[in-house]
């Protein structure tokens, strides 16, 4: 019997975990997929938005601001690649002026510091590369950019290590209800806790409808993305974000914390699980971001990508305890400025536990930092010592990133092991570079096969089914 069940282990679960590991609480998170952070929180922005875009008196807004700071915070103590570049929303027009101007004032309501409006001459002077036609943009110097999949992996490993558990591969089937007691169903296991938190992202109304009424429906959307080789990576040196509209805060063009320049999404409505690209919507991104930085080659991209984003009809979170079946938590709608607000939710929501009953206790000895060895960024005196006492440290198995052998040996024996090609990716961003894993990831998955004593061909790509090797081709020697 545990006390609490999470559901969905992106961002916001893995935010969850985290506070939860804080307190004597027997928690568990539930997962669909082979490892954490699967879904949207590996396909988005990666922006650390500053909160002048949410409504004032929103759930946004108000989560918005705190999971600004609350990042930059949980980046630091865990050792999570972050960066506070700050943010342009840029006018091309005297009337997109007035609306700067319109997002200023309500960014100083939410609690956003330091806005400014800037003039043209500003905003040359600051990025040399943006369009002639920009007449004047809204600074915003608390916007920052972070690896979001590395967030969400740093924090639940330090939920393992505070011991949480985790339960991958095991997709919700439905939930039922006996006195206190929730069972959650999955083909891994049955589960049984007296507290369900629903952070299943764009599943999240069929999870709350196991159980619950109906009080929200998730509108899944789509955006597409290009991602540019490091040789664009200084094109900007801020987040470039044109004047927000009824689809969202639009395409953008920015920075991303491992070097690279990221441009998109558009915004379509889609199935949950449609992460196609697609030329119709590739086509919109690349000429939209055009009118904003025009000098960016395309030649340079190295892989475009979608992720799917759980809007609803009301343009808020949804976070509340469900009137009827007590114990029952939604987290849901989370989309932007989900992954900023998601771990200051995450505190607020251990407090609505304890208000409904949930035994808060504190733990005596809680682990709270997280150290990770990213050779490529090592002095040659710090990567001397450190071959010397491994020399698996001096062995490069990625040479786009300068990933060595150590790191993903270090990364497969951590308390969320990953299984997969990308789930390594993810954690040592080996095949993150311009080959896009195409000199590496044959190595990598001998190392992933040898590590963990499985069969090479029961490594996947990424999620399971993503086949690699299905069988030999040919077999030589004299019988």
């Amino acid at each position: 019997m545990y006390d609490v069940a999470i559901i969905g282990a992106g961002i916001t679960g893995c935010s969850l975990a985290y506070e939860l590991g804080k307190y004597n609480v027997k928690a568990i998170v539930i997962e669909k997929e082979n490892d954490v952070s699967v879904g949207t929180t590996k396909a988005n922005s990666a922006i650390v938005h500053g909160g002048y875009d949410p409504e004032t008196g929103t759930l946004m807004a108000k989560y918005n601001v705190a999971g600004n700071e609350r990042i930059k915070e949980l980046c630091g103590k865990l050792d999570v690649p972050y960066k506070q570049i700050g943010a342009l929303v840029c006018a091309f027009s005297e009337e997109e002026v007035k609306h700067v101007e319109a997002l200023k004032e309500r960014g100083i309501a939410n609690g956003v510091p330091g806005l400014e409006v800037w003039d043209q001459a500003k905003v040359r002077e600051e990025e040399p590369n943006i369009s002639d036609e920009v007449v004047a943009a809204l600074y915003s110097p608390t916007t920052g950019i972070v690896s979001p999949w590395e967030l969400a992996i740093a924090l639940a490993e330090t939920a393992a290590t505070n011991g949480v558990e985790f339960m991958l591969n095991a997709e919700v089937t439905n939930i039922t209800k006996a006195g206190d007691v929730y069972t959650v169903e999955t083909p891994a296991g049955n589960v049984e806790a007296k507290y369900i938190c629903n952070a299943a992202g764009v599943y999240a109304d069929k999870v709350n409808e196991y159980v619950c009424k109906k009080s929200f429906t998730i509108l899944p959307n789509k955006g597409e993305y290009y991602l540019l080789d490091k040789s664009q990576g200084s094109l900007v040196n801020h987040v470039i974000f044109q004047c927000p509209n009824e689809k969202g805060k639009g395409v953008l063009v920015s920075p991303t914390v491992h070097g690279n320049l990221i441009v998109g999404p558009d915004s379509q409505p889609s199935a949950a699980d449609d992460l196609s690209t697609t030329t119709e919507g590739l086509n919109f991104v690349r000429t939209t971001a055009l009118k904003s930085v025009p000098t960016i080659n395309y030649r340079e991209s190295i892989r475009n990508f979608a992720g799917v984003r759980a809007r609803t009809a009301v343009h808020d979170f949804f976070i509340f305890e469900d009137k009827e079946q007590k114990g029952f938590f939604n987290i849901s709608g989370m989309a932007s400025p989900g992954l900023t607000s998601a771990p200051a939710i995450a505190v607020d929501l251990v407090k609505m536990l304890g208000e409904s009953g949930l035994e808060l206790v504190e733990k005596e000895n809680v682990v709270d930092t997280r150290k990770v060895n990213r050779f490529k960024h090592m002095s040659h005196e710090e990567r001397a010592a450190l071959i010397k006492e491994n020399p698996l440290y001096g062995k490069i198995i990625c040479r786009c990133e300068t990933v060595t052998e150590g790191e993903i040996v270090d990364a497969l024996h951590r308390p969320i092991v990953p299984t997969s090609i990308d789930g390594i990716k993810r954690r040592c961003n080996a095949g993150m570079g311009r080959c896009q894993g195409g000199f590496c990831g044959p190595r990598v998955q001998e190392i992933i096969a040898r590590e963990l004593n499985m069969p090479l061909e029961d490594v996947y790509q990424d999620r399971v089914g993503t086949v690699i090797i299905t069988g030999e081709t040919k077999e030589g020697g004299a019988k």
